[in-house]
């Protein structure tokens, strides 16, 4: 293991496959590595994630392991035990079932504690397998509009975002896990998708303030990170959200008081080409305000961010910080000790009850 001393850096890059190669160690031995993100492609089975996991860990114990893992369509654990969790939009759509002319209370509360039920399952088979940190919840609002986000958001109304988010929040600190907002401000009135485009949203600021970003200021303290969304928002900036000192410093930072950790969304996506290079991109998005830049699915290009980024001691030291307060704290039960859990077992039987899960 490498020696203790040694901070997270700001690059979260992703492995090649399965198991580590020699390039894939060469990469997270780098210290301006911080962090390593999974895909599909690196998940077989849950023996093989643990190995992996663990492969990760042994050459670097301060390195956060993240995975998008959102429940929907966006699951990359999805066999061998784990569970199918729903798109969040069934939440939402849970909260009005009750009744269909207004919003009960009894539905609303069914729908949170489903929420956290979700939360709790999807952070504690992931923590089992080794994994530290999932990119969820989604705040974006559903307009309709983006296709990208689409179901994964629980509803076009902010107050029902903020509190099913607030829940499924509360699971994930439940089984020791941290969370993540995304994509600030919101990504849900822009029509592209920002892995292959570059999306425009062009309503003002205040429209903006008053609707997309309100879970993000009602979340205030329980919001541990953020990423921005790859969105150009001209009324605003000429920059998008993740490379915008107005939206990460003056609006996130200062008039929102965020003091988690910001993380930029993937460098290597159509949505962040506006910043030229990708070492061009990393710079501006840790100028903007970001603590951490992700670059996946190129390995060619976090070879080149490594090789060429320049941060500072002080930025590096701020960003350290605020990456390590992500780490679990707590040693999670391995898979078979979760699987007698109580609280896990009461977790998984309310969303079955609740037709959530099969």
């Amino acid at each position: 293991m490498i020696k203790s001393t040694m901070k997270p850096g700001p690059v979260t890059l992703d492995v090649v496959g399965l198991e580590l190669n020699a390039e894939d160690r060469r990469r997270i031995l780098h210290p301006l590595t911080g962090g390593v993100i999974l895909f599909g492609r690196n998940f077989a089975n849950r023996k093989q994630l643990t190995k992996l996991t663990a492969e990760i860990k042994k050459l670097r114990s301060d390195v956060l392991i993240s995975i998008d893992h959102e429940g929907g369509r966006v699951q990359r654990c999805r066999t061998d035990g784990f569970t199918h969790l729903p798109a969040m939009r069934k939440l939402g759509e849970l909260w009005g079932s009750k009744n269909k002319s207004s919003h009960s209370a009894e539905s609303a509360a069914i729908a949170m504690a489903a929420a956290t039920a979700c939360g709790y399952v999807l952070a504690a088979e992931l923590r089992a397998c080794g994994v530290d940190f999932s990119f969820t919840p989604v705040l974006d609002l559903d307009f309709g509009r983006s296709g990208v986000i689409g179901d994964r958001a629980f509803s076009r109304d902010p107050q029902i975002t903020f509190a099913l988010a607030k829940s499924l929040n509360e699971g994930l600190r439940l089984a020791g896990m941290a969370n993540c907002g995304k994509h600030f401000p919101g990504h849900g009135w822009a029509e592209a998708d920002s892995h292959v485009a570059i999306p425009v949203d062009e309503r003002p600021l205040k429209q903006i303030l008053n609707d997309d970003a309100k879970p993000y200021e009602w979340l205030d303290l329980s919001l541990t990170a953020v990423m921005p969304a790859h969105v150009i928002y001209p009324k605003v900036d000429k920059n998008p959200a993740g490379f915008s000192k107005v939206w990460l410093h003056s609006i996130l930072r200062q008039e929102l008081g965020f003091e988690g950790v910001i993380f930029s969304d993937d460098l290597s996506m159509e949505g962040a080409s506006v910043a030229g290079s990708v070492v061009k991109g990393a710079n501006m998005a840790l100028e903007a305000g970001c603590d951490a830049v992700l670059i996946c699915n190129r390995p060619d290009l976090a070879d080149q961010l490594l090789s060429q980024l320049k941060v500072s001691k002080a930025k590096q030291a701020e960003s350290a910080i605020r990456l390590n307060r992500l780490m679990p704290t707590a040693t999670a039960p391995a898979w078979d000790e979760l699987q007698s859990e109580a609280q896990y077992q009461h977790a998984k039987g309310l969303l079955q009850q609740l037709n959530l899960i099969g």
